[in-house]
């Protein structure tokens, strides 16, 4: 395979590489994929909110509880210290203070602590019901991914072989045509060799001047087309 023949053949390589991509893309899974990756996204950013919210009301809850039991521990320690022996008008007032004080922040604990309780319970049902949803997305993502596999297995196949032929015929090409054919390709969207039939490019499809055809005509096989700047090839089948 002469040089000038691999850059036709490794266009047109890379043309059915496109359009096998673009059957792909075309897919219905595709496009159920994205959406259920946008779900994905969604539920996640919410879940992570309610599990923050979550971890706070809880924190709160074990707080309150704290505070309800340091006040029952003092509750205990003044009764168990006012039981030990007479007491003075004095000191008798004092502890009275103390049980009412004492009983008055514990009542506020514990009505501080029902609200927090039935917030728990609803954060800990979103919570639940998030990583429920979460599976479901995870399980249909499964099913659509093995579904889009069985659909596209002939598409991918002929992917890899055109990927290993593409491989052996660049092997045929000089680094220096290469850089030139993929810069082509990228500012032509493909199509970035030309071949001149007569004395008009292929793609462009200007004529060229006689001393244009005349000096190409005699170059190089493979030069570059002096209107549309693609890569032209002079010969055709070894002509």
């Amino acid at each position: 395979m002469t040089e000038a023949s691999a850059l036709q053949r490794l266009q047109q390589i890379d043309i059915e590489l496109l359009r096998h991509a673009s059957t792909l893309q075309k897919l219905p899974q595709q496009a159920k994929l994205k959406t259920i990756a946008l779900a994905k996204k969604k539920v996640a950013v919410e879940l992570k909110k309610i599990t923050g919210k979550r971890k706070d009301v809880e924190i709160d809850v074990v707080d309150v509880n704290a505070d309800i039991s340091h006040y029952r521990q003092v509750r205990e320690r003044v009764m168990a210290e006012a039981e030990e022996g007479p007491l003075t008008h004095r000191e008798a007032r004092t502890v009275e203070e103390s049980l009412t004080h004492l009983a008055k922040v514990t009542e506020k604990c514990e009505y501080r602590l029902g609200p927090l309780n039935e917030q728990l319970s609803k954060l800990q049902l979103a919570e639940t019901n998030a990583q429920k949803m979460m599976e479901r997305l995870d399980a249909e993502e499964r099913n659509v991914q093995k579904s889009f596999e069985e659909d596209s297995s002939s598409v991918r196949d002929q992917i890899l072989a055109l990927k290993d032929e593409r491989e052996a015929v660049a092997a045929e090409i000089s680094d220096d045509v290469m850089a030139r054919y993929e810069a082509a390709r990228k500012r032509f969207g493909g199509l970035a060799v030309e071949t001149l039939v007569g004395n008009v490019p292929s793609t462009c499809r200007v004529k060229l001047q006689p001393s244009q055809y005349h000096d190409i005509a005699h170059g190089d096989e493979i030069c570059e087309c002096p209107y549309c700047h693609r890569i032209l090839i002079t010969t055709q089948d070894g002509e």
